[in-house]
């Protein structure tokens, strides 16, 4: 049996599966990020998109009003109480046809009563992780720029999948950015 972390270094070196790859855990004064014993911990951006209500608008998947979003550049983002905002990840995914994700956040964050929340990457999903982090808190709350937000496991499977993320056009496919929500 591969130990994990080998097995992490190998699908970076056959698949790129994560670049730009951190083949280490770095920590000094920082949030970890980098690999992890059976994952890697991701940094996010300096780009945010944080949610404001100026504009009195109803919250609809279908129909996201991107208004509702004031756009932010910087190395520490403040996110109001109760409220969240949208970041992209460091690291640009390649995920394998037979390779699934789960990706949690940081103990650092939780234990503050910020929730980062990602949706699982599909096999042969590529591209950066749109992040979503919630303040459950009353009071502001800090993210830090080019550190640690989550830590996504990976999932090997015996054979490849049927229908991968790329055979459906999957709409969030080779994202570039801070993705909004899509029909």
């Amino acid at each position: 049996m591969i130990k994990p972390d080998k097995w992490i270094r190998r699908m970076v070196q056959e698949h790129r599966m994560i670049s730009p790859f951190v083949d280490r855990q770095e920590r000094d004064g920082k949030i970890s990020y980098g690999i992890s014993s059976y994952g890697y911990d991701i940094r996010i951006s300096d780009e945010f998109k944080i949610f404001t209500n100026i504009n009195s608008t109803v919250v609809d998947p279908k129909t996201f009003d991107p208004n509702a979003f004031e756009d932010f550049k910087g190395d520490v983002c403040i996110i109001p109480p109760n409220s969240f905002a949208l970041g992209r990840s460091v690291e640009y995914f390649r995920i394998p046809r037979n390779v699934m994700t789960i990706c949690v956040g940081k103990s650092t964050y939780a234990r503050c009563g910020i929730i980062t929340n990602v949706t699982p990457f599909e096999p042969e999903w590529e591209g950066f992780v749109t992040l979503e982090i919630s303040n459950t808190t009353p009071l502001p709350a800090k993210v830090y720029a080019n550190e640690g937000i989550a830590q996504v496991l990976f999932f090997e499977s015996d054979e490849e999948c049927q229908f991968s993320y790329e055979d459906k056009k999957g709409k969030y496919q080779a994202q570039d950015g801070i993705i909004l929500p899509k029909v």
